[in-house]
């Protein structure tokens, strides 16, 4: 880099500047007191860590993205997080042991060795949320539910949630008693969704009829809740499996029609996001300002396993600067920013530590500084009357 250009930063890095970061952390705090609330704890990962845990589960899927490098103590590799899920699955798994379920959330920045193709970042800060301990559908929608709400605070307007469940696609590829490159090579093609490619795939597979016709069918089924009718009729090979993960999608459906009305939910069975670590149950939110998913999640059990306990999990995550550039600035109310005199007055001071104690912003002029209270931001003053000082916005000075 030559020496004038010190100030560039790395391509799909950024800095947050002051009225972002406030905006920010403003969302940051409100999302994790919500998640309090719903009995999720805060927990916090190193940012660096051994590089076999990052990826565990969910990391395998991570490995082009992670940044690697040596311990100069150890001689270990370590690596850059780049999702936070497998630390935290160690963390219910190794540190808490508890037998009981288990919530916790998260924020904190990751960095991606490749940037995202849209949003041209490769350091998100992933906020999320997992329940570990439990397999029904009740913490399913549990989830659902908190990353709805989490949208909902976001100010995400217009919020398109697309449901599927990878144990149907599980369930097929096991009875087709397929090896690791024709499983590998269907599952490229179901997810790029070519038809036509697929079809021919399967001709040169040793597969019965029924099967084949199931798998040609997978990615024709999408679309509204009718659509798992339609898929209850034409996957021909009555697994059970199969059956079950229909079943449990209808029953989120009917949840879901029952309390957010006017929610547009759809159903994708050829889906396989993270496939290589989620076990049933998948799915994401999009809005359609931006062209891919704001929020994702599913069902992944087992994940500690190889931290000593194979614990039944799901949850959720997001990037909070995606979230933080939903929410319109102009829409929130202007936060009252006061300027205060120079001047060595006790009763000044007095009140304006009362102020900040009370949560409002004040900024204390320095003794011949430049810039006005407009300059420094402030909309009000504080100003002196009848032996008592008082504060005054700036139209009215």
């Amino acid at each position: 880099m030559h020496k004038n250009n010190i100030w560039l930063l790395p391509e799909g890095i950024s800095e947050v500047l002051p009225e972002q970061a406030a905006h920010l952390e403003g969302l940051r705090r409100n999302l994790l007191d919500t998640f309090a609330c719903w009995g999720y704890q805060l927990v916090i990962p190193p940012f660096v860590d051994y590089l076999d845990s990052l990826l565990t589960g969910s990391g395998h899927d991570l490995d082009l993205q992670t940044f690697k490098l040596t311990d100069q103590l150890s001689g270990e590799m370590l690596g850059v997080r780049a999702d936070m899920t497998p630390q935290v699955a160690r963390i219910d798994a190794h540190n808490l042991k508890h037998e009981w379920p288990t919530r916790l959330c998260y924020t904190g920045t990751v960095l991606h060795t490749l940037g995202d193709p849209l949003e041209k970042t490769r350091s998100p800060m992933q906020i999320g949320a997992e329940l570990y301990g439990h397999e029904g559908l009740d913490s399913d929608y549990e989830v659902i539910q908190l990353m709805l709400e989490m949208l909902a605070l976001s100010g995400a307007q217009n919020v398109h949630l697309d449901l599927g469940h990878v144990g149907i696609y599980r369930a097929l590829a096991e009875q087709a008693n397929l090896d690791a490159q024709q499983e590998s090579e269907l599952f490229d093609v179901l997810q790029r969704k070519a038809r036509t490619e697929l079809a021919e795939l399967l001709t040169e597979l040793a597969i019965s009829e029924d099967l084949k016709a199931d798998f040609n069918a997978l990615p024709k089924l999408n679309g509204d809740q009718n659509i798992l009718a339609t898929a209850a009729v034409s996957l021909k090979t009555g697994s059970a499996a199969i059956d079950a993960a229909i079943a449990d999608l209808q029953t989120i459906a009917a949840k879901l029609a029952k309390d957010y009305p006017s929610l547009t939910v759809s159903f994708d069975l050829a889906e396989l996001r993270g496939y290589h670590y989620h076990t049933g149950m998948v799915f994401a939110a999009f809005v359609p300002t931006i062209g891919k998913e704001i929020a994702r999640g599913g069902r992944y059990d087992n994940i500690g396993a190889v931290f000593g306990r194979a614990r039944p999990a799901t949850g959720f995550s997001a990037d909070l600067k995606v979230l933080a550039a939903l929410l319109d600035d102009a829409n929130q109310a202007e936060k009252q920013s006061i300027f205060a005199p120079a001047l060595p007055d006790d009763d000044l001071s007095q009140t304006i530590r009362d102020l900040r104690a009370s949560g409002i912003l004040v900024i204390r002029q320095l003794p011949g500084q430049s810039g006005s209270a407009e300059d420094m931001g402030c909309n009000a003053v504080l100003e002196k009357q009848a032996h008592k000082w008082v504060v005054k916005p700036l139209t009215h000075v």
